[in-house]
């Protein structure tokens, strides 16, 4: 009995003390866009502000989704492939949605939606990154896997 007893009492310890429990990144998306505008020097007005019109065109079905943040980034330049989209979610589930939609961004951008033949070549190393709620979408032309390295090692315990 006193066993059982030791072997209860030092689960409640183990389950109170978070012993083998997940610990949850948590990231500050807009703080993370901040720290990239700062590295690579596009200033205020080198991105467009987005209205609901403008991403319902971009990125279909992602506004119906439960974001928790979301940040938005498009160049004022078509020609310029420089465009962002990193987002937290409310469920792991829209975030697969999320990264779904955003995906078909890459592709229909990459098979002729970028217009240009150098953009749509720089669409096609675009990548849609996922981590539990967290979603990136990254097409950063000539800086993308510097780029896809900051978002990764946000990750990293």
């Amino acid at each position: 009995m006193k066993r059982i007893r030791l072997a209860a009492f030092l689960t409640v310890i183990l389950l109170l003390s978070g012993c083998g429990a997940k610990e949850e990144t948590t990231v500050d998306l807009t703080a993370f866009f901040e720290r990239l505008n700062q590295s690579y020097a596009w200033g205020e007005t080198y991105f467009m502000e987005q209205d609901e019109e403008s991403l319902e065109s971009l990125y279909p079905g992602l506004k119906d989704l439960s974001t928790k943040q979301l940040v938005v980034k498009v160049p004022r330049m078509s020609a310029a492939v420089n465009e962002y989209v990193f987002a937290e979610f409310e469920t792991e589930e829209d975030a697969e949605t999320a990264g779904e939609i955003l995906r078909q961004r890459v592709q229909t951008q990459a098979q002729g939606g970028a217009w240009y033949p150098a953009a749509m070549e720089a669409w096609e190393q675009a990548k849609v990154l996922v981590h539990g709620r967290y979603v990136a979408m990254i097409a950063g032309g000539e800086n993308q896997e510097a780029l896809e390295k900051a978002w990764e090692d946000q990750f990293k315990a």
